[in-house]
């Protein structure tokens, strides 16, 4: 499944939400340009991550199917 950084935002942006009373225009705002970020840094961090493939998964003239097996760094 890959990341949906605008479900991702809007989902940090809710939780800001719902812990702030009377938000401005000017902190909505603030808010949603905080959330964009957050949302692009995790984006990133997991993006970065490493998969070691050990085994697992055979694909003999079909579809792949097996248990992966690995590690992710």
């Amino acid at each position: 499944m890959p990341l949906n950084k605008t479900a991702l935002k809007a989902a940090l942006k809710g939780a800001f939400e719902a812990n702030i009373t009377n938000i401005t225009p000017a902190q909505d705002s603030q808010v949603d340009a905080l959330c964009g970020s957050i949302s692009d840094a995790i984006d990133n961090y997991v993006k970065a991550a490493t998969i070691n493939y050990t085994t697992g998964l055979v694909a003999p003239n079909g579809p792949v199917t097996g248990v992966f097996t690995g590690t992710l760094n």
